[in-house]
């Protein structure tokens, strides 16, 4: 397996477990589709790979979206925040990118909604 640059992994902020946050957004709309946890090497893969790769806290292991439902994403785009602790994901989505089987995982609840225009 390929790792991660050095020049990057230098540049990243990680949790105590050695993670750090990525989201992915489809390409085009801007929509938030997930939040996810990366390691190093699920950073690692996704840059080799282009297709969006995950570290499961609850599995302690790697996932690539879509190995087992078919729910695909091809990464675009790999941003690093400047605080160097989250990368942003800027993908095409096949099918749903929410675990429940919706497109995104914000579609549920609501907040707060915009302001009444006066």
């Amino acid at each position: 397996m390929t790792e991660l640059d050095p020049v990057i992994a230098a540049r990243l902020k990680r949790n105590a477990d050695g993670l750090f946050t990525a989201v992915a957004q489809q390409r085009g709309t801007g929509e938030v589709l997930m939040v996810a946890w990366m390691d190093d090497a699920a950073l690692a893969r996704t840059l080799e790979t282009r297709r969006g790769t995950y570290f499961s806290r609850s599995r302690q292991q790697q996932w690539v979206k879509g190995e087992t439902s078919g729910h695909t994403q091809y990464v675009h785009s790999v941003r690093l925040d400047c605080d160097g602790d989250t990368v942003l994901l800027e993908v095409d989505q096949v099918g749903a990118a929410c675990h429940t089987g919706t497109h995104t995982c914000f579609d549920a609840d609501l907040l707060l909604g915009p302001a009444d225009q006066k």
